[in-house]
């Protein structure tokens, strides 16, 4: 056992304070819309981010600004992480990297331990989103790349699975059936992620896009996004 693994799991955790609970990236316009309804069309919706999105661009985008992180390359950490920003199609998805990257960069200047130069390569970022905040720490904690990335696509679909269950449209042995499949999904998502071209990014999901914009002005909601 090693001391890397235990700080994957408090980066993975639920109880990190980043206020990740507190969006939906969505969800909460495609149950309202009635797209999502039950076990089947949250796992179609959700494992669909997973392989389509998630996996081909944001996921990839990690795993280089952990390499940047490790090779304390600030000025490429920094061009990775602009890169990201300007991908987030609404205002809501961009105030909730924003938010959740600030609060994650708060907290490791708060636990006392956090090395300093990494801190200080975080900290030079104008407006650091959440994927650059989490492969700082993860880079500093020397935490294997295909680990981190596991970790990090399994901490968002908890999440979005979680989204789901508080929207109404799963029970919770249900949520724990999507889950079981996603995790199913990540371990391929992973080891394409680690390998992919450049040239072969893409986070191309309409849908996804604009059930963000319509949760913007959604009259009742749960969620911040």
């Amino acid at each position: 056992m090693s001391l890397s693994l235990t700080r994957l799991l408090q980066l993975a955790s639920p109880a990190l304070p980043v206020g990740a609970y507190t969006y939906s990236q969505g969800l909460e316009w495609a149950v309202e819309s009635g797209t999502v309804r039950d076990e089947a069309t949250a796992l179609g919706w959700i494992g669909d981010l997973l392989e389509w999105n998630l996996g081909r661009f944001e996921a990839p985008l990690l795993v280089r600004m952990l390499a940047a992180c490790r090779k304390g390359d600030g000025a490429l950490l920094i061009e990775l992480n602009e890169r990201f920003l300007s991908s987030r199609e609404t205002a809501e998805l961009r105030a909730e990297t924003l938010q959740m990257g600030y609060s994650m960069t708060r907290l490791l200047g708060e636990l006392g331990d956090f090395p300093a130069d990494a801190l200080a390569a975080l900290r030079a970022l104008d407006a650091p989103g959440f994927p650059a905040a989490w492969a700082s720490a993860a880079a500093a904690w020397d935490v294997d790349a295909a680990a981190a990335l596991t970790a990090y696509l399994w901490s968002w679909a908890e999440n979005q699975v979680m989204a789901a269950l508080k929207a109404g449209p799963l029970g919770q042995a249900a949520g724990q059936r999507v889950l079981l499949a996603l995790g199913g999904r990540i371990p391929a998502i992973v080891e394409r992620a680690l390998v992919l071209d450049e040239a072969d990014f893409s986070n191309f999901a309409p849908a996804f896009a604009i059930a963000c914009s319509r949760h913007e002005t959604q009259y009742s909601r749960l969620f911040r996004s």
